[in-house]
């Protein structure tokens, strides 16, 4: 090997951890809530999606030689990631067709987005959708699904489904949300170029350089990005907007139903009520989540709820309680020791999206005033219902 090539891989590695430290830089800047929990979580985020954007910039950015990967999962997350979620893609281009097939799963949400590169660390706009009802599955489970720029004219449109791509596609993404964790089984699909060489390229120093120094900038920016967006939200507390009313910029969205989103503050002592009526829906859930945007631990915390595992009362009202102390509220949602962050409703399939109210109050205030909303979950049915959410993310992830 020659001594330039030395060289630059050594450069390559120091500029990569250097710029990986002064992206820690963010997780003190002025705003940040200033507490020892929401430092070290932010700089975990940091950490966690190291192998994030190595996935996107290097290891597989390849639209010649995609691979089915998943994004997140309960170690790894950001940018308001879904409790209930199995997020999977894979790089593409719109000039090449590719053959996505195995079989479909059975979450009760599933959808397939087409998305151009655009000014987020998510890409840009959605230029085709498939939802999960939409598919055609054989009598098995399984499916078959070709994208590509124009249709072939043998196509068998009985067989096959069809997505069509543009000449700035760049990912495709498949969403499965699942309402109960436990019954409910992931997609199990793979992914080949059509006409794909039997050999990737040769892994060189240049490769390297450029693929350390775009997974560098990833994590700074979509870390960056995902904090600077919810001071949006933190500007008005416990008001409910979509990502829509407050950004312009294209992402690849849910289809079906934008997500509404607040930002909260509930210090020690205190309590939140949120009420709402669900509409009408293919699916609902509530998650909860800290200041940087990613989803608190829904491994071994109450973080969560959804259409499946939500009680309503008997007018059909959702009344969520959020408190640091399990008060035995029906549809408790634990802070794990943050004061502040977000919280997300997730209205899917429905002709409406209503907003919650919110009441802020004491926890005294709240056993005094509210006294049928507290003690009515024991610690019994607490260690029940958390081994069956654990047993359903080992499922889902496969772990």
């Amino acid at each position: 090997m020659s001594n330039d090539n030395n060289q630059k891989i050594r450069h390559a590695w120091h500029q990569f951890c250097d710029e990986l430290k002064d992206s820690g830089d963010l997780i003190f800047r002025d705003g940040i809530p200033d507490n020892e929990i929401t430092r070290a979580t932010g700089m975990r985020l940091l950490a966690r999606n190291i192998s994030l954007a190595m996935q996107f910039e290097m290891e597989n950015n390849d639209p010649k030689f995609p691979e089915m990967l998943h994004y997140f999962d309960p170690l790894r997350k950001q940018g308001g990631d879904n409790t209930d979620a199995h997020y999977s893609g894979s790089p593409i281009n719109g000039q090449d067709y590719y053959r996505i097939s195995g079989y479909r799963g059975t979450a009760q949400y599933f959808a397939i987005t087409i998305l151009e590169d655009g000014n987020t660390p998510w890409g840009g706009g959605v230029v085709n959708t498939r939802l999960g009802k939409d598919l055609i599955v054989d009598e098995s489970g399984r499916f078959e699904l070709l994208i590509g720029p124009k249709q072939p004219n043998n196509f068998d449109a009985e067989k096959i489904n069809w997505m069509e791509t543009s000449t700035e596609s760049y990912r495709i993404t498949f969403r499965q949300f699942f309402a109960n964790w436990l019954k409910e089984k992931p997609m199990e699909a793979g992914i080949e170029r059509v006409g794909q060489d039997n050999q990737t390229p040769l892994f060189t120093a240049e490769i390297l350089s450029e693929g350390l120094k775009k997974t560098s900038h990833w994590v700074n920016w979509s870390t960056t990005y995902w904090a600077d967006m919810i001071d949006k939200w933190k500007a008005q507390p416990n008001t409910f907007m979509s990502y829509g009313e407050l950004e312009k910029n294209k992402i690849d969205f849910t289809p079906g139903g934008a997500p509404i989103i607040a930002y909260w503050k509930i210090p020690a002592g205190e309590a939140l009520i949120l009420r709402v009526t669900p509409p009408d829906a293919d699916y609902w859930a509530v998650e909860f989540g800290n200041y940087w945007w990613e989803t608190m631990d829904y491994r071994y915390r109450f973080s969560s709820t959804n259409c499946h595992h939500a009680k309503l009362d008997n007018e059909g009202v959702l009344t969520i309680i959020i408190s640091h102390e399990d008060l035995g509220a029906t549809n408790w949602l634990d802070p794990c020791g943050h004061e502040e962050g977000y919280i997300t409703y997730r209205w899917i399939g429905s002709d409406h999206y209503p907003k919650p109210n919110a009441e802020q109050l004491t926890v005294a205030a709240l056993t005094a005033t509210y006294p049928e909303l507290i003690n009515q979950v024991g610690q019994q049915q607490r260690e029940d219902e958390m081994l069956e959410r654990r047993a359903g993310i080992r499922q889902r992830f496969k772990s």
